[in-house]
C-alpha cells in the first residue's frame, strides 16, 4: 500500500491590496469634502440659535425679575473692540457697563445681576438700535423698545425684537436662517 502525501489547497490570500487602500481612502476624502461646507453653516446656525434663545431667556428673566422684586431692572447692549455684550443691572442706565476685557463694571457691585459676553473671534455678535431697557416694576412693560441683531460669520442673522409689554420674539431678515419667521 502505497500512502501518498496529503494534497494541500493553495491558500487563499484575504485582505487589501495598496490600490484597494488608495482607493477608498479617495473615496472617503471625496465625501468629507462634500459634507465640510455644510457642516460650518449648520454649527454658524446652531451657534446663532442658541445665542438668541439665550438672549430670549434673559430679557423673560429680566422682565420677571423686574416685577418680583419690585425693582426696575435694565438692559444694556455695548459693542466694543473685544466684542458685544450685554448686562441685566440695577440702577440708572450707565450702572453697569462692558469692559473690554470680559468683566463687567459695575458702579455697585450688587447692580449687577447678569453678564453675558460675545467675544469678536467666537462668530456671534450682537447689535442693538437702543443702548438700554428699563423694564418697570409694575407690568414688566419696557421702555423703550427695542431689536437685538445677532449676525454669524457668514451674514445669517437673527432678530430677536423686544415689544412695549417685555415679550421677545424671534426673527430673520428675509428669511436667511430656515425654521424662522421672516422679519
Amino acid at each position: 500500500m502505497q500512502q501518498t502525501a496529503p494534497q494541500t489547497s493553495p491558500r487563499r490570500q484575504t485582505g487589501l491590496t495598496l490600490i484597494e487602500c488608495l482607493i477608498g481612502v479617495t473615496i472617503a476624502c471625496l465625501a468629507a469634502g462634500a459634507v465640510l461646507p455644510g457642516y460650518g453653516r449648520m454649527t454658524e446656525k446652531r451657534h446663532l440659535e442658541g445665542a438668541a434663545a439665550q438672549l430670549e431667556t434673559d430679557i423673560q428673566f429680566t422682565r420677571s425679575m423686574a416685577v418680583s422684586l419690585d425693582e426696575s431692572l435694565r438692559l444694556r447692549v455695548q459693542q466694543d473692540a473685544g466684542g458685544s455684550c450685554y448686562v441685566v443691572h440695577r440702577g440708572s442706565a450707565n450702572s453697569c457697563t462692558c469692559s473690554s476685557s470680559g468683566a463687567p463694571v459695575c458702579i455697585t457691585l450688587e447692580a449687577l445681576i447678569r453678564e453675558v459676553r460675545f467675544a469678536a473671534p467666537a462668530g456671534v455678535q450682537m447689535q442693538s438700535n437702543v443702548s438700554s431697557m428699563l423694564f418697570t416694576s409694575t407690568q414688566g412693560t419696557v421702555t423703550p423698545t427695542g431689536t437685538l441683531r445677532l449676525t454669524g460669520r457668514e451674514g445669517r442673522s437673527l432678530h430677536v425684537v423686544v415689544n412695549l409689554m417685555g415679550r421677545a420674539r424671534t426673527c430673520t431678515p428675509a428669511g436667511a436662517v430656515g425654521g424662522y419667521p421672516t422679519c
